[in-house]
């Protein structure tokens, strides 16, 4: 267990933490959650013990072994990919050397009986027990699978890590942290910069590991699938749910709800308290009552209610005039970069309208072959035929090498705003995370995240007819993302989005274009319909090298069993319709006060109200699984 104990920390006279405590045990899986700004990051780093604390400490059991990814990295590695992987196992070795010398010096001495001799024989069980949590068997097979798991190719594994790409990279440590098999794993955005393959990888890896995790991440779907905790880093304190993500928000709404209904109860009884104190301050018999009733006041605790800012504006995309009906279509193009073939005679058509999306592994020409089609960069072969009366508004990473370094943010947007919507500038830039004076920075102090954002906020205010957006999401939050889609799922044009994000293309995309080797594989359907295929076809490949097939297990049929065995699953099917009676009526009785204005107060007072009701609906949810088995066997 690990105890974040009244720490406090605070930047340029900004309180980023006041005296925060919370518990991390050893299987946790936390999702991190709160506004940009919030102290997210800074409470990772805190957990690492990078970020030093003006108050208070985290207290590691001895020992701890706690692995982090940032979300930036910069390498200086002159290794090769497999052997830098395998860098994670330098104190494991260390560990082994050390037991191999202990082991030699207790062979060879005969002073049995000697402190010096027991106290090796201490050192020899220490390193023993440190060796157990340490895995050091089959390291290459380890490291190769691992590094197979999030993306890498075996011809990879001997390119020198200083030709790599930021975002391979970072797979490299990310691949360094899992081997080291941590107490606690630290993530900071960690599907940034996978594919969704990969990602799906993670997300079991994840899922079954067994130790504590916590990570923060835009990826709803990746949070849910494997948190089973959220906290909320708000106004310098911390919400505990224990709950995941999307549970998170259901709970965190009843909760600001009772809040506010507090608040105005007691903003009620203030005004009541400010009349009373006003009517009987002038009267000298009364003056004592008054000030009794000041102090009152200023003893009272107010309830404060943080104002809820998700930007509820009607954002849209500017619409210019309609194209023809068929948006764009490519014929037969290919590209090569040097001996290296890209893409090979591959077509497509888009109708206007449609919402499609690009996906499939990193290095599969999504972002080539959508850059192609807006002629960003020139194809060796084929034809690309662009709509009547299309226009394109293309976003990508890149995009935001054409900004003016000198202008302010609010200048970026200002050139090219028209209409009512320049009275809404700041309440935009607020959309994509530029707050208060960030308004006023200068482009080339910012952030490449920070620019990219810009240039997404930018493209929102040109007239458009055809969108292309590659990786439109990288760089929002949760907030901001929910705020994007809406955007695009409303824009009555046609859309081209080159997306790993699950979350933000389920419901969006109908149509999807999967990049293989093979080629580009066209399916009518959305995200979800697709991944639930793709995690049969793709997962079981890298699970077949993780751990053995599971062994079949022989079951009778229904027809075979026993009159006894009938009547003993009868017998638990009564139990189980007895234990879902129960449920249902302490579910109904609490759905019942939560509808009943008086009484809702007085039961959602108790903090651990929602967490047991959500309890018992997960109760109620495992119970009728239970009973649709048992019926299937006696029906």
């Amino acid at each position: 267990m690990i105890a974040v104990s009244n720490i406090s920390l605070h930047f340029s006279g900004r309180t980023m933490f006041d005296e925060v405590s919370f518990l991390i045990n050893e299987t946790d899986k936390i999702g991190l959650v709160g506004r940009n700004g919030a102290g997210k990051s800074t409470l990772l780093k805190v957990l690492k013990g990078i970020q030093p604390l003006d108050g208070g400490n985290v207290m590691l059991p001895k020992g701890t072994i706690i692995g982090y990814l940032p979300q930036e990295l910069h390498y200086q590695s002159q290794l090769s990919v497999l052997d830098e992987a395998k860098t994670a196992f330098e104190e494991s070795l260390k560990i082994k050397r050390e037991r191999d010398q202990i082991l030699h010096e207790l062979e060879t001495r005969t002073d049995y009986e000697t402190d010096s001799y027991m106290n090796l024989i201490n050192q020899l069980q220490e390193a023993e027990h440190l060796l157990e949590m340490h895995d050091t068997n089959g390291i290459e097979e380890q490291t190769e699978r691992i590094l197979k798991g999030l993306g890498f190719d075996p011809v990879d594994f001997t390119k020198a890590m200083k030709d790599l790409s930021g975002g391979w990279q970072m797979r490299v440590e990310l691949a360094k942290i899992l081997l080291q098999k941590p107490q606690l794993i630290l993530l900071d955005e960690p599907t940034n910069h996978l594919d969704i393959d990969s990602i799906l990888w993670l997300e079991k890896f994840l899922k079954d590991y067994n130790g504590a995790i916590v990570m923060v991440s835009h990826d709803r779907s990746f949070l849910d699938n494997i948190t089973n905790r959220t906290i909320e880093v708000v106004g310098g304190d911390v919400e505990d749910y224990n709950v995941p993500y999307t549970k998170y928000k259901t709970m965190r709404e009843e909760r600001r709800e009772s809040q506010i209904n507090a608040q105005k109860n007691q903003q009620r009884e203030i005004a009541q308290i400010e009349r009373n104190i006003e009517r009987f301050r002038a009267k000298a018999s009364k003056a004592t009552f008054a000030q009794s009733l000041i102090k009152k006041l200023d003893k009272m605790d107010r309830i404060e209610v943080e104002e809820d800012k998700v930007f509820a504006m009607n954002l849209r995309f500017p619409m210019s005039q309609p194209s023809g009906k068929v948006a764009i279509t490519a014929n037969k193009l290919s590209k090569s970069f040097g001996p290296k073939k890209v893409i090979q005679e591959q077509s497509i058509e888009i109708l206007r309208g449609e919402k499609v999306a690009f996906i499939g592994k990193n290095g599969m020409g999504k972002t080539t072959y959508s850059r192609m089609l807006i002629n960003d960069i020139p194809y060796d072969r084929g034809e690309v035929t662009l709509g009547h009366n299309v226009t394109v508004g293309y976003y990508a990473q890149h995009a935001a090498d054409t900004i003016n370094g000198n202008d302010t943010v609010l200048d970026v947007v200002d050139k090219v705003a028209v209409g009512d919507i320049r009275t809404k500038l700041r309440d935009l830039l607020g959309c994509f995370l530029f707050t208060g004076d960030d308004a006023y920075k200068k482009v080339k102090v910012l952030s490449g995240g920070e620019k990219s954002r810009l240039a997404l906020c930018r493209m929102i205010l040109e007239p458009r007819n055809f969108l292309v957006l590659d990786e439109p999401t990288n760089h929002l939050d949760l907030v901001s993302k929910e705020i994007l889609k809406n955007a695009v799922n409303k824009f009555e044009g046609t859309v081209l989005v080159v997306s790993h994000d699950r979350d933000f293309l389920s419901g969006l995309a109908t149509k999807l274009f999967e990049f293989t080797p093979e080629g580009i594989k066209e399916h009518l359907c959305g995200i979800d319909e697709f991944l639930e295929k793709k995690d049969i076809e793709n997962m079981r490949a890298f699970e077949k090298v993780d751990k053995p097939a599971s062994p079949k297990i022989e079951q009778k049929s229904v027809s075979q069993a026993t009159d006894k065995e009938k009547q003993n699953i009868k017998k638990q099917l009564g139990q189980v319709e007895t234990v879902i009676e129960k449920l249902e009526k302490q579910i109904a009785t609490i759905d019942n006060q939560l509808k009943d204005s008086e009484q809702y107060s007085k039961v959602t007072a108790s903090p651990d109200f929602f967490s047991k009701y959500e309890k018992l609906k997960d109760e109620l949810e495992v119970a009728m699984m239970e009973w649709e088995r048992l019926s299937e066997q006696v029906s």
